[in-house]
């Protein structure tokens, strides 16, 4: 899993974000992409253009993944603070149950330009959730930060399953804007002290290491070292921090942090080697590793530099059973090849909304299909296509099954 937290600054989006997302993305190596933007231009003009078409850092973000086979899986947008989620196509019927949320802090809790937006969904069988935040800004609010972090916690809530808040989820990826500053030192310090290349001097002072010691909320999340100079304040299209008349120190603004679910009350000692070895025959627990954590200093266009991290995720199972089997020939020459049958399985809550569609390989997110039909039919059913929807072009397409009740595509054909 790879994720990427930028403040924006209102800007244009720059021509080519291709080295956000690490120099290997044709190669397919990362199962899934997560981007967290903050301080998206939401001018009045602007929202009514997004809300007719997508809007520009979406557009880009596509542009940039959907060649190499990722489909955007889930997108929630709030003002200015945006969460997009990809996956390759291959793992779509595995990301079940998906479903967004956003809180507003800002003004209290009457604008969105604060605040937090979040994904969620079971990945193989493990509800994992995405949290992007724009936390209170300057060095005075860090308890308005804590107290709006708890806010956003306690009120995004999700239907159904275990899973019902965000830190019920055995994984919670905490990312975005933070906010969180220096103390102590003065300017002059800090900035000596990235010139020489001493970070870990300000990590010490560095208000969320601080408050992960004393804050309760803050138990149980973990961060990767900052081996990376402060990414907030710079002169807008440089790399020279704050020289304006405000002279903002630097600081870790944009952070990406992890938190397991903790599982069960420790066992009693006459049980722990039984527990050890249940564990270890059931495959472990559920197990992340970070493999990155770094900045994109090249970027200019904002106040802000980009962060992004690495992560492999370990599970102890994996669910990956399609909810429904596609079968269709794998030439189609005439109208009634176009047939698919589908099979259902027992388990799986069927809609009379749900659809089967063509895609092109290398769509973008699950309405981005050329055609579509209506899933009818028993458990064993097929559908046949009409002539008029079948695509002219020849080139390799897909076809999706579509769950209206889980808002994911649950049965992919083979290309």
């Amino acid at each position: 899993v790879h994720i990427v937290t930028w403040n924006v600054g209102s800007a244009v989006p720059p021509d080519d974000i291709a080295s956000l997302f690490g120099p290997n993305v044709s190669e397919g190596t990362v199962d899934m992409f997560v981007i967290g933007l903050q301080e998206v231009n939401s001018m009045i003009n602007k929202r009514l253009k997004d809300v007719l078409f997508s809007d520009q850092w979406s557009e880009l973000c596509m542009d940039a993944l959907s060649p190499s086979g990722y489909v955007l899986v889930a997108s929630q947008r709030m003002q200015g603070v945006l969460l997009l989620v990809f996956s390759k196509f291959c793992h779509l019927p595995f990301l079940r149950g998906v479903q967004t949320q956003s809180t507003r802090t800002g003004l209290g809790g009457y604008w969105g330009n604060k605040g937090g937006v979040s994904a969620r969904m079971t990945v193989f069988g493990h509800p994992v959730c995405f949290l992007n935040c724009h936390l209170p800004a300057h060095m005075r609010n860090l308890e308005q930060r804590m107290e709006d972090f708890e806010s956003i916690l306690q009120q995004q809530q999700f239907d159904g399953g275990a899973a019902t808040g965000v830190l019920d989820h055995d994984v919670v990826f905490w990312f975005g804007d933070l906010n969180f500053r220096i103390e102590d030192y003065d300017i002059h310090v800090v900035k000596c002290a990235i010139d020489s290349n001493k970070l870990p001097l300000l990590w010490e002072r560095d208000q969320l290491n601080m408050a992960k010691l004393t804050e309760s909320i803050l138990e149980g999340f973990n961060e990767g070292q900052l081996s990376f100079p402060p990414t907030y304040k710079f002169d807008v299209g440089t790399h020279t921090y704050d020289t304006s008349a405000k002279k903002r120190k630097p600081a870790w603004t944009d952070r990406i942090l992890w938190r397991l679910r903790r599982t069960g009350s420790p066992v009693p000692t006459h049980n722990a080697a039984l527990q050890r070895g249940l564990t270890s025959w059931l495959g472990g627990a559920t197990k992340v590793t970070q493999r990155l954590y770094r900045s994109h200093m090249g970027y200019t266009i904002s106040d802000h530099k980009p962060v992004s991290a690495l992560f492999s995720l370990h599970f102890p199972f994996r669910v990956d059973t399609p909810l429904v089997e596609l079968q269709v020939n794998k030439e189609w020459y005439k109208v009634p090849d176009a047939t698919v049958r589908f099979t259902v399985a027992s388990t799986y809550p069927r809609s009379s909304w749900d659809w089967i569609a063509i895609y092109r390989v290398g769509f973008r997110h699950h309405k981005d299909y050329q055609a579509y039909t209506w899933a009818k039919g028993e458990p064993a059913a097929q559908v046949t296509f009409s002539e008029e929807d079948l695509p002219r072009e020849d080139c390799e397409y897909i076809l999706g099954y579509y769950s209206n009740n889980l808002n994911s595509i649950v049965g992919l054909s083979a290309p």
